[in-house]
């Protein structure tokens, strides 16, 4: 069977030449970069250079790229380790109701710890005002931790603007860029931020290797200790294959950007223009301020799972929510906080396009998926019941 891979949001394969600079890491150059001897300076040189190719696909410094082990990590770390250090300044928090399930349990966390969490609301494309968060901060807000761009919706958010917001309050502010870097531009300085994650198979590198971005004099808090790795900041011995890794496909990504934001959004305009054409079928997420690659809809009548297994029988794979949660079979957190109905939500479609898809993967897709649709609606008593009274139920329990 033929695979039509479009869950690029979830994971990508590594690239050729990212595998390559990862292979002499694994064998020959094996030392411990903490090591005196030639094996240890060698890994240690290695994972210098990746830090300046990871800090030059967001224009920053190298010595403000931590390696961590992954997006979420990142997002605990930066979070939790701001939070703390800015304790004695007040315990006050500042995130979006969208957020990554890495940033909102980590909020919920430091709630248990005696931190107050304000959770400001998006509208109806997913979008954070920055307005109301201006609105929210107090005189002990510490930290606003807002996403660059949804992984379920594909919205992008005006970061710029809250960032700035949080400068003039002298806020700690922290964005969630794992579904962003390597997918769109982004540049730490032109956005203000003081503190970014991200992740390098996002951008095909390997697993099992990310980074948090913190700007020069930002005070924070360790989640390891242990060793002086990191600058005392992460403790553990370093993945060195991974982070050289990761590094080579920052390189590829900051060379090859313009291209691949090409590519797929051609390709995503495509698809969404083939699969709006059935009917009850409602695109998510803000119409034009979106990553390029992502798709998204919710469906009426069905859930996700149901297309997901036929999709799949036609070898192609796609997303319901987030790769977090699409196991879980419950509707998006992300989806209700944009006001879908309970559920509308159970209906959600995610496909996010990547550079080796083509554009007869895509047709492929917009012909199958109205068949699968209409094979599922038939099966589907809420079809023929119709919509109403399950929006009514939606709002008896909203209600109640």
């Amino acid at each position: 069977m033929n695979i039509k891979y479009f869950d690029h949001i979830a994971s990508n394969p590594l690239l050729p030449e990212v595998l390559e600079a990862m292979m002499p890491y694994f064998k020959e150059q094996f030392g411990n970069p903490m090591s005196m001897y030639d094996l240890g300076m060698n890994a240690k040189q290695a994972i210098d250079t990746a830090r300046e190719q990871v800090a030059g696909l967001i224009n920053a410094r190298p010595s403000e790229i931590i390696f961590t082990s992954s997006g979420a990590e990142s997002n605990n770390f930066a979070l939790k380790g701001m939070a703390l250090a800015r304790q004695g300044d007040g315990k006050h928090l500042i995130i979006s109701k969208a957020e990554h399930h890495s940033v909102m349990n980590t909020a919920r966390s430091l709630e248990k710890q005696g931190f107050v969490v304000t959770y400001v609301p998006v509208d109806k494309y997913g979008m954070v005002d920055p307005e109301t968060v201006k609105k929210s901060i107090t005189k002990e807000t510490t930290v606003i931790s807002i996403t660059l761009a949804s992984s379920e919706v594909g919205t992008i958010e005006p970061i710029r603007e809250i960032a700035a917001i949080a400068g003039e309050h002298k806020i700690g502010f922290h964005t969630d860029a794992v579904a962003a870097v390597g997918n769109i531009p982004v540049d730490v300085k032109d956005l203000g931020v003081d503190a970014l994650s991200l992740s390098a198979h996002q951008f095909y590198g390997p697993k099992g290797a990310a980074a948090m971005y913190l700007k020069t004099g930002q005070r924070i808090l360790p989640l390891i200790y242990g060793g002086i790795q990191e600058g005392g900041r992460r403790a553990g011995t370093e993945n060195v294959p991974a982070i050289v890794g990761m590094g080579k496909a920052a390189e590829l990504a900051a060379l090859n950007l313009t291209g691949r934001m090409a590519h797929v959004r051609q390709l995503s305009d495509r698809l969404t223009e083939g699969i709006l054409k059935i009917e009850k079928v409602h695109a998510t997420g803000h119409p034009t301020q979106r990553l390029p690659g992502l798709a998204s809809f919710v469906v009426e009548y069905i859930e996700g799972e149901g297309m997901l297994l036929l999709l799949l029988a036609k070898g192609i794979y796609a997303a319901s929510g987030s790769a977090c949660t699409s196991k879980a079979l419950k509707a998006s957190p992300v989806l209700l906080s944009m006001g879908v109905p309970t559920s509308m939500a159970h209906g959600s479609i995610v496909f996010s396009l990547g550079i080796g898809n083509t554009k007869e993967d895509v047709e492929c897709c917009v012909e199958e998926f109205p068949l699968i649709v209409k094979r599922l609606r038939d099966m589907s008593p809420f079809a023929k019941e119709g919509w109403g009274a399950i929006k009514a139920e939606d709002a008896s329990k909203e209600g109640a």
